[in-house]
């Protein structure tokens, strides 16, 4: 990894948190994207809603650990090598995928996202990972983008409470006397572009007021070296999360820690293989 730092991406990603790629999707692999999340979207009504988890996973009808569609071009997208060549940079070349969320803003109505670390929230141990933000569609200050605060990850991890507020579509976020919100950065890409963010780094975003949805995929990756902690209980409460037999892909490398277990994993791709 040492041989990346005069890499502008990774300057970028060690300074603040946060680095845009410099690969970016083709247009009709966008348009795959939004054809699929069309799907998730009507199959997990009656009504569009903010969040989708784990659309990667390869079980159409759905899972206890996904929404219904989705499937095959979300898990392509999430393993594509040039993504993942980037990835590599930051975290190693031992790479874990083990989550995937769809942030689909509806127009007028898509929630504010409060302050939070991810790392807060991840079986992670120890915590070294990043997630990829994938914007389907064009995503700005009018309909809420992400929005993040530089450097923050060197902090560590900043404590978090309980927030059940409706119009949040997190339950637990960061007091805000932690830091200060007028160093925020706006995470504004265009369709197709992505950017990659550190486990800790303080990021949110504001509702989307605009006329236009704006939907985003997520992609989560580990090193090989951490270990996926299955016993954990999920923080997040709002929806059915459970780690225990979550399938896990190690998608690059080798596996560097014994107690990962990637069976689920395994019996998903044999799902995967019968629909392509």
């Amino acid at each position: 990894m040492d041989q990346a730092v005069n890499d502008p991406f990774v300057h970028a990603y060690r300074r603040d948190g946060l680095g845009v790629l410099p690969c970016r999707l083709p247009p009709p692999l966008v348009g795959e994207l939004r054809s699929a999340l069309d799907q998730v979207i009507a199959l997990n009504g009656p009504e569009p809603r903010d969040v989708y988890r784990n659309p990667h996973l390869p079980w159409r009808d759905g899972s206890r650990h996904g929404v219904r569609g989705g499937g095959e071009v979300f898990f392509r997208v999430a393993v594509l090598p040039e993504i993942l060549d980037q990835v590599e940079k930051v975290i190693g070349p031992d790479i874990i995928l083990w989550a995937t969320t769809v942030f689909a803003k509806p127009a007028r109505s898509g929630k504010e996202v409060p302050w939070h670390q991810d790392g807060h929230y991840w079986p992670i141990e120890p915590l070294a990972a990043c997630t990829l933000w994938l914007a389907i569609d064009d995503v700005d200050t009018e309909n809420g983008c992400m929005r993040y605060l530089p450097g923050s990850h060197r902090r560590g991890l900043l404590p978090h409470f309980g927030d059940e507020n409706d119009a949040l579509s997190l339950n637990e976020r960061l007091n805000q006397d932690a830091f200060d919100e007028a160093t925020a950065r706006d995470d504004v890409l265009a369709a197709g572009q992505m950017s990659l963010h550190d486990v800790q780094l303080v990021h949110g975003s504001m509702p989307n007021v605009s006329n236009r949805r704006r939907a985003g995929l997520t992609v989560r990756y580990v090193p090989a070296t951490s270990y996926f902690d299955r016993q954990r209980k999920p923080k997040v409460v709002a929806e059915e999360v459970d780690y225990l037999d979550r399938p896990i892909w190690l998608v690059r490398g080798q596996s560097r820690e014994p107690r990962n277990d990637f069976s689920p994993g395994r019996a998903g791709l044999e799902a995967l293989d019968r629909l392509v």
